[in-house]
This record gives C-alpha cells, structure tokens and sequence, in this order.
C-alpha cells in the first residue's frame, strides 16, 4: 500500500463471502491515519483479493457502517475495520 504521512496498525475483519475470498478471518494492516474511505475499501479489496464482490461491500469503522465511503475517516492505532459482504436470505 502506498502511504504518505503517518500510518497505523488496525485490525481487519472479514464476514461470510469476504472472509472466504480473504482466507482468514482476520488480518492486521498498515493505514493513513486519514483517508477517504473509498480508497480504504479500495486499498483492502486489492490487497486481499475481494475485486469479485468489491462493488457490494459495506465498510465498518469500530463496529459503525461507513455510509458515506466519499467520507474522509480518521483511524487510530489499533481501530478495527470490518469488511462485511452483503447478506443472503435463506
């Protein structure tokens, strides 16, 4: 990831069809300590190889939905992300 300015270490969370696709449950990551939430997502979905679900993605920031992702956001050491897929009936 390419990172201008101050970085931290947050934790990633991964649900149902991302957490598949990720291979893990979890992960750790270096982030900007601000950055618009769109390339955060961007960031994540490349890195972990989530392009065939990327356009139904919701993006969580300590445990609250990103609603906006043109949003800018402000991560601290230790913040948790969750990547959470879209849910399916059944």
């Amino acid at each position: 990831m390419s990172t201008e300015g101050p970085v931290v270490n947050v934790h990633v969370l991964f649900f149902a069809k991302s957490r598949e696709l990720a291979n893990t449950p979890r992960s750790k990551v270096d982030v900007p300590v601000e950055i618009i939430a769109s390339d955060l997502l961007d960031q994540l979905v490349s890195r972990f190889g989530l392009t065939s679900i990327q356009n139904s993605l919701i993006l969580a920031h300590n445990e609250s939905y990103i609603e906006n992702l043109s949003d800018k956001i402000l991560l601290k050491e230790g913040d948790e992300l969750a990547i959470i897929p879209p849910l399916s009936g059944g």
